[in-house]
């Protein structure tokens, strides 16, 4: 049997023999530490007051026991690894006194020097009890070969679950010759959630509309998420080996969340983590082109900011280092407050201002009697497309979620030679933030305030049917629930006879190759006349001026010249008409007027 080894002096022969014991500690391979083995080790450790150094190889062999002083323990350089680029294959269970289980500065520095598979902490209570565990593994590096990766916090029950040790097995695989030579700023990303699978699938989309490439995903499904930490701390501790073994960058839950689920969740998985919010809002900064675009994304970022510093503080503490600046980070949280505030203010005040300057253009566009017709849906069901098909403009175009954000908005001349506005917004998306719609009011309102909604839905999309009960959710809090509406099934080159989604009336299109676009004109154009009213009218010479306004106006659909005038049929808008009746009144004085 192997010797101890270290600061023997004053424990007792039969403490030793004891101890020594645990030599023959039955480990499996897939077990990283059994909780029986971690027990004893807390149990020899209040027992002597000094802490024990435990080494285990990928076998589940007990390599080697060493006793060190109250607060440190000598590490030993063992290996097993059979190529000198690899790991070593052994991993180092040591206890900390007092309860105290996290990997310190000098546990993390052995972990590199010594390129062992993992160190962990074991924090024993002055009762032998095992009060928690920290956890930390060795981690390809494209530059360094090998770096500790972040520091987890667990209980040792979960410690023997095999995914601990699949991780080491996936650590320790060679790079490949194309990884070694490259690097890459992609991030990698882990997708957490409640809801379901098609949630999560949303999700994925909009990480690899930001930028993201999705490495792995977990869902716990629950009626509610955990007020502390989102998932359950159980399953955060399954997601933290996965985020480890797959070398994910950040790991993004799929609802918004409170800074108490956040920290919990970082302390947890040992990595960063957003939420769908912040995700979406990060999306908008990218996207954002227009001046008041980016005030709006602004805005609504500081607002959730604000929401959320509250519980922030190690975070804070963090951020501020350096003489000068040290502290439990309480003046810097106020400072952020402080400055938030500020921002916000400022910024209402600009984005006021816009606002009213597109309350002016909007009034302008009302008063001569321009028609609105306005695009609205789910995020890339092809909108913009269809305006550029439409309208013959040529907006930006991608498949991704979010593509288009500020508004857009061209005139489209019907064959008859009337012409309307074809305006494009923003797409909708479920769980789409609170902050965002509030910053994004005045943009949103372009669908409320339209004449006509034009309603596309993806029919090449399985969850058609679903989105498009979240379009109506956000029209209806939109207030744009009184419009003359046109159900439009966009894709229908790709969905062909199967698509996804049945509405009564309405009009399968296909932006790409134009299929459907002339019905989708005589609908709009069809709308747009029930509106309008005919009148007759007598107009002498002495006012011929009023032909042209009557022109510029309405349309006219019968004109006959006689002797003293022109007889002609017009159709008229109500406003159009108020108007010419303001400027003309004894023309309007004997006029018939027709609905139809």
């Amino acid at each position: 049997m192997p010797e101890l080894r270290g600061n023997l002096t004053g424990i007792k022969d039969s403490v030793q023999r004891e101890i020594s014991l645990l030599f023959d500690f039955p480990v499996g391979s897939d077990e990283f530490l059994p909780y029986e083995l971690a027990q004893a080790l807390c149990r020899f450790t209040a027992q002597i007051r000094r802490e024990i150094a435990l080494y285990l190889s990928r076998g589940g062999e007990v390599l080697d026991i060493a006793i060190g002083q109250k607060d440190n323990v000598p590490l030993a350089d063992l290996s097993q690894r059979r190529n000198e680029n690899r790991l070593r294959r052994v991993r180092c269970i040591h206890t900390h006194p007092a309860g105290q289980s996290m990997l310190s500065d000098v546990d993390l520095s052995a972990l590199k020097s010594l390129r062992l598979d993992a160190i962990c902490a074991l924090g024993a209570d002055d009762d032998g009890s095992v009060a928690g565990a920290s956890v930390c593994y060795l981690v390809p590096d494209q530059e360094m070969g090998y770096k500790p990766g972040p520091v987890m916090v667990t209980g040792a029950r979960a410690l023997s679950h095999p995914k601990w040790m699949e991780a080491i097995w996936v650590n320790d695989q060679p790079l490949a010759p194309q990884e070694q030579l490259t690097g890459t700023q992609t991030e990698r990303v882990y997708l957490i959630g409640i809801d379901s699978d098609r949630s999560l699938d949303e999700l994925a989309s909009l990480a690899e509309s930001a930028g993201a490439v999705v490495v792995g995903r977990a869902l716990q499904a629950k009626s509610a998420m955990d007020p502390k930490s989102y998932i359950g701390s159980g399953k955060a501790l399954e997601v933290a080996l996965d985020v480890q073994a797959l070398e994910a960058d950040l790991v993004i839950a799929d609802d918004e969340l409170s800074s108490v689920q956040l920290n919990q969740l970082e302390e947890l998985t040992g990595a960063r983590v957003i939420d769908r919010t912040t995700l979406i809002l990060d999306i908008f900064a990218l996207r954002a082109t227009t001046s008041e675009g980016k005030l709006q994304v602004s805005l609504a970022q500081l607002k959730y900011r604000a929401s959320h510093l509250i519980g922030a503080r190690s975070a804070l503490s963090r951020l501020a280092g350096g003489i000068g600046t040290r502290g439990p980070g309480e003046s810097k949280l106020e400072m952020d407050r402080r400055y938030i505030r500020r921002r916000i203010q400022i910024l209402s005040t600009e984005l006021k201002e816009l606002e009213r300057q597109r309350a002016i253009r909007r009034k302008n566009r009302q008063q001569s009697d321009i028609p609105v017709v306005a695009l609205v849906g789910y995020t890339n069901t092809g909108k913009s497309s269809l305006l550029n098909r439409l309208s013959g403009a040529d907006v930006y175009v991608e498949n991704l979620l979010f593509a288009t954000l500020d508004a857009v908005s061209r005139k489209v001349t019907l064959p008859d030679g009337d012409s309307f506005l074809l305006v494009d917004s923003v797409g909708f998306i479920s769980k789409l933030p609170t902050d965002l719609v509030e910053a994004f009011k005045s943009t949103l309102e372009e669908a409320a305030l339209a004449d006509v909604l034009v309603i596309v839905s993806d029919a090449a999309n399985p969850e058609a049917q679903q989105q498009r009960q979240v379009v109506e959710s956000v029209l209806h809090d939109l207030g744009a629930t009184g419009q003359p509406r046109i159900e439009v099934l966009n894709k229908a080159d790709i969905a062909g006879e199967n698509s996804h989604i049945a509405i009564s009336g309405a009009i399968m299109v296909s932006a790409r190759t134009g299929e459907g676009i002339p019905l989708l004109m005589d609908q709009i154009a069809k709308i747009l006349r029930d509106s309008e009213r005919e009148y007759g009218l007598f107009v002498p010479f002495t006012q011929y001026e009023a032909l042209n306004e009557l022109r510029k106006q309405g349309r006219i659909v019968k004109e006959e010249h006689e002797d003293t005038g022109t007889r002609v049929t017009v159709r008229l808008k109500p406003v159009a008409m108020m108007k010419l009746r303001a400027q003309y009144k004894e023309l309007f004085s004997q006029e018939k007027a027709n609905d139809r």
